[in-house]
């Protein structure tokens, strides 16, 4: 690759340095948890395990 027709060199010429810590996304969002949506902490996972419908065991 050579100079480019603006005058510069183009983006394959470029160094670039990765590491390992390097984050590009995070894991989760904020609007991704309870209290993104608004809602309290803690959630109901027992209590819709417990009203689960027999036939689906």
């Amino acid at each position: 690759m050579g100079i480019g027709a603006s005058g510069g060199w183009g983006d394959d010429d470029r160094a670039v340095e990765l590491t390992d810590d390097f984050v590009v996304l995070p894991e989760q969002t904020a609007d991704d948890t309870d209290h993104g949506w608004g809602e309290r902490a803690g959630g109901n996972d027992d209590w819709l395990l417990a009203e689960r419908p027999p036939h689906w065991d």
